[in-house]
């Protein structure tokens, strides 16, 4: 039986403080407080309650928005507690109504975009001195507990009530959908007989029995809980040696116009272009190169805010990232392109270099939050061309597309005009998912080519990219047209299922690590499971949750 589908209206991915509907920041020195207190009546779509602190997509739009704004406004923070509004219940997850309602695609991309909210958290405390604290004064129950699990400490109320639970698999057939299984067993490094048990022990564990599990870190009664709470922020804060001295830059709203060409929906921002028609079932992306020189100082840096090109343009270009997949699932092909003079985009990235060098906290963020951009890029259920033509600007930073993508072709033109430009950068600022290089993924098993190409600085024509292996095909501009052409029409003829697992394989080589592990098993596993009749049947567990009546499983195991 299909999923029933929810209403396609376009989600919506811009918010602020005072926009919010479900989450509310407070800070006060070097401690900020994420507290929790879900609208039950302010859904991101109508047919479902919010019940129990339970979340949507515009819950978890908020939690990023919340997240991003304390990285760049408040970067003198050193602990932030994430805590509920809601007494006796952090969080229980994944809305279920929603879930049952909702289209097979729109559940999957729900589930990794939290999954990325979530992996930035985890970011935002290695890299960015943020260190997230959970403080659950409440039951942490699917969902809720996988938001636990990405922060740096769990502490747990003894109240007598209280628990965490990963209930997923006895009460609703599927599987935690944001990290849940991964991370208690590779970061928590949880036992996998003990975590065998809790994952099917729908009521889960109190303090004790959960601290013994290590299923949290910790827990007081509820006379206690507030004071050694305070009292833990307090300890983050001293040992990462006192409240930060930073001064923070707001992030304003994107201005972008937005215009039709027959099937084709333009949004043009100040940096970036998207062109998309579901009816041709293809995308172009297309960032410009910066359009001035950059800042010469951390001061200087900090007087453009949120309007310097490499924070702005990467913004931009998330916001269209999230747009693709959420509001035009039927495109299937992105050709990605870049415009502008390449030498511009380089010194960017030298002088954010120079100063992240020099401890600008702000160049630090502007290239953290590149990189996360371009692992959403890495990350997305599209295929993915890049084109380079005369004119454009893959150089630096904006090269990294070019091993982003699934292929790159570049137009041999006869005068040799035609060139893309590597720079320091593309040696590690930007990791990929499983911690690599992107130059190192593409070369895995080729040293000698890894090795040329972490040597190049500067720019390199079409034949020499084409030879060096840094693009696919670099045809010249007798069969560029042709070749080009046919390679689209293939893409967008095969099947969407087939190409999403194809590339979802290929596009990470080497070990794995426990972010390539969350994306990769959402990929296969939640894809699988999400459309099984034992989830979303008619007396699936999915669909039946709240009913009195048992769901109606087929026991064949496949």
């Amino acid at each position: 039986m299909a999923d029933h589908v929810a209403p396609s209206a376009p989600v919506n991915f811009r918010t602020g403080p005072g926009r919010y509907h479900h989450w509310s920041i407070a800070v006060q020195g070097g401690v900020a407080v994420a507290t929790l207190a879900v609208d039950r009546d302010s859904p991101l779509r109508p047919g479902y309650e919010l019940k129990l602190n339970s979340y949507d997509l515009g819950v978890d739009i908020e939690l990023a928005d919340v997240l991003r704004r304390l990285r760049f406004e408040h970067p003198q923070v050193r602990c932030v507690l994430a805590t509920s509004g809601i007494a006796k219940m952090f969080c229980a997850g994944a809305n279920i109504k929603m879930l049952a309602q909702s289209a097979h695609g729109f559940k999957v991309n729900f589930c990794k975009f939290t999954n990325e909210t979530r992996c930035e958290i985890e970011e935002a405390t290695e890299l960015s001195q943020q260190r997230w604290v959970a403080a659950l004064n409440g039951t942490a129950a699917g969902g809720g507990y996988e938001l636990a699990e990405s922060c740096a400490e769990i502490y747990l109320i003894d109240d007598g009530f209280s628990a965490v639970s990963l209930p997923e698999v006895p009460l609703l057939g599927v599987l935690p959908g944001t990290g849940g299984l991964t991370r208690l067993v590779d970061k928590r490094k949880v036992r996998r007989d003990i975590a065998d048990l809790f994952c099917t022990k729908a009521e889960g564990f109190r303090l004790r029995d959960a601290q013994k599990m290590r299923l949290v870190d910790g827990g007081w009664p509820k006379s206690k809980w507030q004071a050694e709470i305070d009292k833990r922020a307090a300890a983050v804060v001293a040992q990462a040696g006192g409240v930060g001295s930073e001064v923070g830059i707001a992030l304003s709203d994107l201005q972008r116009q937005e215009t039709a060409e027959g099937d084709t929906t333009v949004y043009t921002w100040q940096h970036v272009e998207l062109r998309a028609n579901q009816v041709t079932r293809q995308a172009e992306l297309t960032i410009l190169a910066p359009p001035l020189p950059p800042p010469a100082d951390h001061a200087a840096l900090h007087s453009q805010g949120d309007g310097s090109w490499a924070l702005r343009a990467f913004r931009e270009m998330d916001e269209a990232l999230l747009e693709l997949r959420f509001n035009f699932n039927q495109v299937g092909l992105v050709l990605l392109k870049t415009k502008g003079d390449p030498a511009q985009v380089l010194a960017w990235d030298t002088a954010l270099s120079a100063l992240r060098a020099e401890g600008s906290w702000l160049a630090r963020e502007i290239q953290l939050h590149q990189a996360r951009v371009l692992r959403r890029l890495d990350n997305m259920a599209k295929s993915l061309y890049a084109v380079v033509v005369p004119g454009s600007c893959f150089a630096g930073v904006l090269a990294e597309i070019l091993w982003s993508a699934d292929r790159a072709y570049m137009l041999a033109d006869p005068d040799g005009a035609n060139q893309i430009a590597l720079h320091p950068v593309n040696r590690g600022a930007f990791p990929s998912l499983n911690g690599s290089t992107r130059l190192q993924v593409r070369f895995y098993g080729e040293p000698d080519s890894l090795q040329r190409a972490v040597q190049i600085h500067g720019a390199v024509g079409a034949e020499d990219a084409e030879r060096w292996g840094l693009v696919t095909r670099a045809p010249d501009d007798i069969d560029w047209d042709d070749e080009v052409r046919i390679a689209i029409e293939e893409r967008v003829s095969l099947s969407p299922d087939a190409l999403t697992g194809m590339e979802q394989n290929l596009r990470f080589a080497g070990a794995e690590t426990c972010d390539t592990k969350l994306f990769g098993r959402l990929t296969a596993w939640q894809n699988w499971i999400f459309q099984r009749p034992n989830a979303v049947g008619e007396r699936g567990a999915l669909v039946m949750y709240g009913d009195p009546r048992a769901p109606v499983f087929d026991y064949t195991r496949t």
